[in-house]
């Protein structure tokens, strides 16, 4: 057998480490000299004399102002705005820092630099430009790969600073033999990544929920578009959110660019101060609208704060920085405890929705515990089908423990279709090409939707890092879309909307941050917007097989009970739940319904999934894989 034997493939990995690890970081004379080089080369003239930081007027920023302008500690006043729709979501973030006037501060997992990337990204140094201190915190393993683009940030303005958390060896890219060795050598803290995702202006409003900065979570990617949400918050609560920043922002895993050896070598090679250039978008029409939507008062109004709601207590959490360094420690994983909290005080039900369903030891002993109450909660899921989640590895692990969330728990599992029909008329809306002033004026947000599309950007799945994260190939064509919300209502009195994914990893390694919203109204509409996404148009639903022949079911199904209890070699097809699809002109029932059988037809496991290597690493992992759901 060729190859490296493993022991000595091992070795290998370990000593690599050791290499990277010893000349892993700077010292204070190369981070001095890379800071004079900044400091030289950086313009610091500001573009604006006001002392509003010339900035622009925003009905988001002002209704968040007489929010907390009215709250006491006693009782708080905040407004609250889902964002469900993408281009509200991208206009919202775009309004808020165009009128900020003292501080933003932007958190996130992922930062592309595709249109949304480059869009944003421009819009906080003109804002830094004329005076705001501006603050960006990005998750080193799927953000700012390219150091020419993190040279341009480091010396754009003064009021502009970055830093990259929990980089691996001290490093901005993060080559394959450093993943590797990563791995090999300090695995946990290599693993913790912050997932949190907020953006907080003068303290006063802030987004958090679901979305990164990346195409294909604003329905700009038209090859794969993630199904998303975010909620807009004015008041007490966007107070904490700066809080929990300056956290994370202190946190010694927070380094600043110069810090960093890749970022400090390129600065100190390219001492010429290199510009802001004006970016280059692959579709400037499309950018161009929302530009101007951004400063419309009317169409902020319309489809931002038409339907937002003013609350009384709303609660912002997030897990500390640092997570895995403080296990025992039950405030690092604060949101993570409050999340397990609210969903075992059901009384009534749940609606949970969550792109991975892998229930950690925590969740499933809620759920058990739940589901023997007389008469137990309603648990309604939406969730990922493997034909629409780019995480066919975390889907095989759901769907080998399929019984046991339908029997132990008593879940209603609805999986997401590909081309989802809600799903396609929002992402046709949100990627039309400019259409002019009429288009705008109209209010409507559906107008020209027939339009043409813009072309297909093809590109890896998570932060464009490479065709290994692509879906499984489908039987049917089209634009794909996959669940990326993180929401839970819990008999319709609150409501959460955050990162968190319901799964080991957030539970255990990521930073998780998230609302939870104590609001009747609220956790109503945050219902209704999960029940669509549920519908027959747009999820299959997943219920028991109908016995054919009873013996051999009962026999199939025996063996399967065994497969499926084996840590490894459940090789075993014939599962214990299958896909079904609502047959024309029937009525939507539950699974639990007596009729269901004669209104729902099976459409197999994997259903519009094409026979293909993805297919059957699914079918590998669900045999092999399961002692890894905590990681994957």
């Amino acid at each position: 057998m060729g190859g490296m034997p493993l022991p000595r493939l091992a070795l290998f990995f370990l000593l690599a480490a050791t290499v990277l690890l010893d000349g892993c970081t700077l010292s204070r004379a190369q981070i001095r000299r890379a800071d004079a080089v900044v400091a030289a080369t950086t313009p610091d003239a500001s573009a604006c004399s006001r002392a509003d930081r010339c900035a622009q007027p925003s009905p988001l920023l002002d209704a968040a102002t007489r929010a907390l302008g009215a709250s006491t500690p006693a009782r708080p006043h905040h407004l609250v705005a889902l964002l469900g729709a993408s281009e509200p979501a991208l206009v919202a973030r775009l309004s808020l820092i165009r009128a900020a006037r003292r501080t933003i501060d932007v958190q996130t997992y992922i930062w592309d630099q595709d249109d949304v990337g480059q869009l944003v990204l421009d819009e906080l140094v003109r804002a830094a430009r004329r005076g705001v201190r501006v603050r960006i915190l990005a998750d080193q393993l799927f953000s700012f790969g390219d150091l020419a683009v993190l040279d341009r940030l480091a010396r754009a303005s003064p009021n502009l600073q970055v830093r990259l958390y929990n980089p691996t060896f001290h490093e901005a890219s993060t080559s394959p033999l450093e993943w590797a060795a990563g791995i090999a050598c300090c695995f946990f803290r290599f693993n913790q990544r912050m997932h949190n995702k907020v953006l907080v202006v003068d303290g006063t409003a802030g987004i958090t929920g679901g979305r990164n900065y990346q195409d294909r979570y604003f329905d700009w990617d038209d090859d794969f578009d993630y199904v998303d949400r975010d909620v807009l918050v004015g008041g007490p609560a966007a107070q904490s959110m700066a809080e929990s920043f300056a956290l994370f922002w202190r946190h010694k895993r927070s380094v600043p660019l110069t810090h960093l050896r890749d970022v400090n070598h390129y600065i100190l090679a390219h001492p010429a101060a290199p510009g802001w250039p004006a970016p280059e978008y692959d579709h400037p029409q499309r950018v161009y609208r929302v530009e101007q939507e951004a400063d419309d008062g009317a169409w902020l109004r319309a489809h931002v704060l038409a339907d937002s709601l003013q609350a009384g207590k709303v609660e912002f959490f997030s897990d500390l920085p640092g997570k895995t360094d403080q296990p025992l420690k039950r405030q690092a994983r604060q949101f993570t405890a409050h999340v397990m909290q609210m969903v075992g005080s059901a009384r009534q039900e749940v609606v949970l929705q969550t792109p991975y369903l892998v229930m950690s030891r925590r969740a499933r002993r809620i759920f058990e515990y739940l589901h023997q109450l007389t008469p137990p909660p309603r648990i309604v899921v939406s969730t990922n089908s493997l034909a629409s989640t780019d995480a066919f590895a975390v889907y095989a692990v759901s769907y080998k423990h399929r019984k046991r969330y339908l029997k132990d728990y008593g879940f209603e599992i609805y999986e997401l279709k590909p081309h989802a029909s809600d799903a396609a008329a929002a992402n046709a809306r949100a990627s039309l090409e400019w259409v002019g002033e009429g288009a705008r004026a109209s209010g409507d947000p559906a107008h020209d939707a027939s339009e043409r599309y813009v072309g297909t950007e093809v590109r890896g799945l998570l932060g464009s890092h490479g065709s290994s994260r692509r879906p499984a190939p489908l039987v049917s064509e089209g634009r794909r879309f996959a669940l990326h919300a993180k929401s839970i209502v819990v008999d319709d009195r609150f409501a959460m909307v955050g990162s968190h994914n319901f799964d080991p990893r957030s539970d255990h390694y990521n930073t998780e941050a998230g609302v939870i919203v104590y609001d009747r109204r609220f956790a109503e509409q945050l219902r209704r917007a999960i029940l669509r996404d549920i519908r027959p148009r747009n999820a299959w639903v997943i219920a028991p097989r109908r016995p054919v022949v009873p013996l051999l079911t009962k026999l199939n199904q025996a063996i399967g009970d065994i497969s499926e209890s084996l840590p490894l070699f459940d090789f075993w097809p014939y599962r214990y739940a299958t896909s079904y699809q609502l047959k024309e002109g029937c009525t939507p029932m539950r699974p639990s319904d007596p009729a269901f059988y004669s209104c729902y037809e099976p459409v197999g496991d994997f259903p519009d999934v094409a026979l293909s290597p993805k297919l059957i690493y699914t079918r590998l992992i669900t045999a092999f894989g399961s002692s890894a759901s905590g990681i994957l």
